[in-house]
């Protein structure tokens, strides 16, 4: 049994190494001197060993686009906070950003990871392409297919760590180091900008910090 626990580490290890390896990494610097936000006021944010920005709570969904940055495949580390409000904090990462309102987006619902009802634990991470198909449009028509459970999900109140793969034709996403994706979905569009940036939905705050790019 010991030896079974041995060996399954060492394969997350490798699987990880794997994923992460390949192509250098680099560090964003977040400032909110270097962000292009759309309905959204971006402040610095410097608290828990953490430093980068933080959007406030409006109406609509919001983006703050991370100026001077290119990004079209490959993974990007992003560690994010939301909260436990029910309906008010949906939080995650942009790409594919074309205007305010065009862009790929993969969000969590940070309320839902300590949701007991079992169709609300299946909604806890999504992945949608706006305007064309909205979470309501693919949980409607290709229901479940592109959101998900997290396997002991972190707590809704601090901040976690998604890893987010990109390809050319699907989309990745994986927490903390596990081996194994929460979400592997096909992409709903093909690339046409490498702008990227932090969303928040509707009526939720978001802080952002740590982020990191394996361009491929």
């Amino acid at each position: 049994m010991l030896n079974e626990l041995i060996m399954n580490k060492i394969l997350i290890a490798v699987s990880v190494f794997i994923l992460c390896s390949g192509c250098s990494s680099t560090r964003l610097s977040l400032d909110s001197d270097n962000i292009q936000a759309h309905n959204r006021s971006v402040m610095n944010y410097k608290d828990s060993g953490k430093s980068g920005i933080e959007l406030n709570a409006l109406e609509g969904d919001g983006i703050a686009v991370f100026e001077n940055t290119e990004f079209e495949t490959g993974t990007i580390f992003i560690d994010i906070k939301g909260e436990n409000n029910p309906g008010k904090s949906f939080v995650g990462l942009a790409f594919n950003i074309t205007d305010e309102e065009g862009y790929e987006v993969v969000y969590f619902r940070p309320f839902n990871f300590v949701a007991k009802e079992q169709i609300r634990r299946d909604h806890m991470v999504q992945y949608v392409f706006h305007p064309e198909y909205t979470w309501r449009k693919l949980r409607t028509e290709r229901t479940g297919e592109f959101e998900a459970e997290i396997n002991d999900p972190p707590d809704p109140d601090n901040w976690f760590t998604a890893l987010i793969k990109i390809t050319r034709d699907r989309v990745m996403v994986f927490m903390r180091d596990e081996d194994k994706a929460v979400l592997d979905v096909p992409r709903l569009s093909a690339p046409k900008s490498g702008r990227i940036g932090a969303w928040v939905g509707h009526n939720s705050s978001g802080r952002f910090a740590n982020v990191r790019l394996k361009k491929e």
